[in-house]
C-alpha cells in the first residue's frame, strides 16, 4: 500500500486499516456429532435419557430455552417479534425500533422465526430394528437478540434452539470503533459503516490495532450466557463450552480523500485497470497464492454499478476481494475470508504447543483470528499497489511514445520497444505475471513462458538463454526493469508497472467496455 501512498499522498487525509463485518459462531463441539456411542448419542446415555423418550426430551429443553429468553426480555420490557418469512430484513426492523424508542443501550428486542438448521432426529433402522439417531438438515425457531452494546455498538446474535443450539454473533470492526473512539474523546464524522474525517488518524488506528489484542472466549463467553439462559442447567451434569470460530470476516483499508473531486478525478482509472490488467495469476497473487496444476477454483472478476458508485470484485472461491468508493470520498479495499483453508501461516501444531512454528493451514478458531487479519491486510496492501500503476492523468499516447524511440545501455544503441507487436506484447505479458510481483524473474523464468517445450539439444538451450538476455538488456535500456542486487533476478521499476499495465489495458479494453465505464 506504500506505493499507493506514495502516488496520491496530496490528495489522501488518512488511513484506516481493520475489521469490518465478523461473523463468528459458537459449536458445542462435543454434541455436535453422531459417531457410535460418543458425541450427542453419548450426551444422551450420560443423561439416561433412552431414544424412545427423544422427542420429549429434546421439546422439554427447547421450551425451556424459550420461556428463559422471552422471560429475560420481559424483564427488560422489550419486545419479541415473529417473522412469518426468513426473508424479512431483521436489522431494518430492529433499527427501526431502536430510533422510534430512542434505545441507546441495552436490548433492541428479540426477532424470532423459523429457519433452516442443522439438528438430529431419531428414526427406525428397518435393517437392525432399532432406533437411530441421525444429524442432518432440519428447520427449528431461531431467536435473534438485537442489542447496542456498551463495547461492540450496534450488533447481532442468534440461536438455534434444538440441539446442538449453534450461536452466531454479528459485530461490526467500524461499529467497535465508533464507541472506542467515544470514549478517548476523539472526533469523527461517519457516513454509515465509514469515516470520511477522523480528527487523528494514527490514534484511530491504535484503537483500531486493539481490537487484534481481543480475548475472544471470555468475551464472547458472555454472549452465549445472554443467548441461553438455562445452559447451566441443561448441562448440569454434562459441563461443556463453545467453541469460537469466524465463519466471515471483512478486513477493509480505508482511504479518506481530501473531497469527492480529488477520488473521483482518480477513480474511474482505477476501475479500468483493475477490471482490464488483472490477469487470474494476479488475483492469486494478491491473495498470496499461486495457481498450481491442481488448483480446481473459479477466479472471476466483475463490476457492477451501484447507485453509490462502480464496485469492483475479485473472487477466487469462496473468498474475494473487493474495490469501491464509499460515498464518493472514501476509497476501500477489502478483503472477504470465507475459508480459511486456502492459507498458510507460521504456527505451533495443536499437539506440540512448544513445538517449531511450521507453515500450516490457517484455521478457522478464534485462535488464528490475528493472523486472520494479518493475511487479510496484506492482500488490501497487495492489491493497491498494484493499482498504484493505473495510470490517472498521462494520456495513453504519450505514456507509450517514451519507449517507442530508441536508446542507449552502457553507450551502445538500442532498438525501440514496439508496444503493438506481438513480440513485445508477449514479453510485457511475460514479465508482468503476478508469481514475479514479489521475488522477481529469472532468464529461465521467461524462457518458460516465451518458448515452447523443453529444449531438445545443448545449442537450442544456449540459443533460447541468449535470446532472453538480450530482451532483459532492451527493458533495462528502456529502464522497464532493474536488477536485484547480488542475484539473478530482475524486477520492475514503478516507470516499468505504468507503461506495461498501459500497454496492456490497450489491448485489452474493449469499446464496450470503455462505454459503460464512461456511463
Amino acid at each position: 500500500m506504500r506505493r499507493f501512498i506514495q502516488r496520491f499522498s496530496d490528495k489522501i487525509t488518512g488511513i484506516l486499516n481493520g475489521f469490518d463485518r465478523l461473523v463468528l459462531r459458537g459449536t458445542l463441539r462435543p454434541i455436535s456429532y453422531v459417531r457410535g456411542i460418543r458425541g450427542f448419542p453419548g450426551f444422551l446415555h450420560h443423561q439416561h435419557i433412552a431414544y424412545k423418550d427423544f422427542g420429549s426430551y429434546v421439546n422439554s429443553v427447547s421450551n425451556q430455552l424459550k420461556e428463559a429468553s422471552y422471560q429475560a426480555a420481559a424483564a427488560q420490557q422489550r419486545p419479541v417479534h415473529y417473522l412469518r418469512s426468513s426473508m424479512i430484513d431483521k436489522q431494518a426492523l430492529a433499527q427501526t425500533i431502536a430510533a422510534r424508542e430512542g434505545i441507546r443501550n441495552g436490548l433492541i428486542a428479540l426477532i424470532t422465526c423459523v429457519e433452516p438448521c442443522m439438528s438430529f432426529i431419531v428414526r427406525a433402522n428397518r435393517e437392525t430394528k432399532q432406533l437411530e439417531i441421525e444429524y442432518g438438515p432440519r428447520k427449528c425457531l431461531y431467536i435473534y437478540h438485537y442489542r447496542i452494546d456498551p463495547e461492540f455498538g450496534f450488533m447481532n446474535a442468534r440461536i438455534q434452539t434444538w440441539f446442538p443450539f449453534q450461536i452466531q454473533i454479528c459485530l461490526n470492526g467500524r461499529e467497535w470503533l465508533a464507541r472506542q473512539m467515544d470514549k478517548a474523546g476523539i472526533g469523527y464524522r461517519r457516513l454509515d459503516n465509514c469515516f470520511p474525517w477522523i480528527e487523528d488518524f494514527a490514534k484511530a488506528q491504535k484503537l483500531m490495532d486493539r481490537q487484534l489484542r481481543t480475548a475472544w472466549p471470555r468475551t464472547l463467553d458472555r454472549f452465549a450466557r445472554m443467548l441461553n439462559p438455562v445452559h447451566k442447567k441443561i448441562f448440569k451434569d454434562f459441563p461443556i463450552r463453545y467453541y469460537w470460530s469466524v465463519y466471515e470476516s471483512e478486513v477493509a483499508s480505508d482511504l479518506a480523500f481530501k473531497s469527492p473531486a480529488a477520488l473521483g478525478d482518480i477513480y474511474p482509472s482505477l476501475v479500468l485497470h483493475a477490471m482490464t490488467t488483472f490477469s487470474s495469476g494476479d488475483v492469486m497473487r494478491f491473495l498470496g497464492r499461486r495457481i498450481q496444476n491442481d488448483f480446481e477454483g473459479e477466479i472471476v472478476s466483475d463490476f457492477k454499478n451501484r447507485p453509490e458508485g462502480i464496485r469492483v470484485k475479485h473472487r477466487v472461491g469462496k473468498n474475494s476481494l473487493k474495490l469501491y468508493d464509499k460515498f464518493g470520498i472514501v476509497l476501500r479495499s477489502e478483503f472477504t475470508m470465507n475459508y480459511s483453508r486456502d492459507f498458510r501461516v507460521f504456527r505451533r501444531k495443536e499437539n506440540d504447543p512448544h513445538g517449531k512454528p511450521q507453515r500450516l493451514r490457517l484455521r478457522s478458531g478464534v485462535a488464528d483470528l490475528y493472523r486472520r487479519a494479518q493475511v487479510s491486510q496484506s492482500a488490501n496492501e497487495r492489491y493497491l499497489d498494484a493499482l498504484a500503476a493505473a495510470d490517472t492523468s498521462t494520456p495513453l499516447g504519450d505514456l507509450l511514445r517514451t519507449i517507442s524511440q530508441p536508446t542507449t545501455l552502457n553507450g551502445k544503441r538500442v532498438r525501440a520497444l514496439r508496444p503493438w507487436a506481438k513480440e513485445d506484447l508477449e514479453l510485457f505479458r511475460a514479465v508482468s505475471h503476478g508469481e514475479f510481483s514479489v521475488n522477481g524473474f529469472r532468464n529461465r523464468d521467461l524462457q518458460a513462458l516465451l518458448f515452447k517445450g523443453r529444449p531438445t539439444t545443448v545449442q537450442e538451450k544456449s540459443r533460447r538463454c541468449g535470446r532472453v538476455s538480450r530482451l532483459l538488456r532492451l527493458l533495462r535500456a528502456h529502464h522497464l526493469i532493474r536488477k536485484v542486487p547480488s542475484t539473478y533476478r530482475y524486477m520492475l521499476t514503478a516507470k516499468g508497472c505504468q507503461i506495461i499495465a498501459a500497454a496492456l489495458t490497450a489491448q485489452r479494453i474493449t469499446l464496450d467496455q470503455l462505454s459503460k465505464l464512461a456511463a
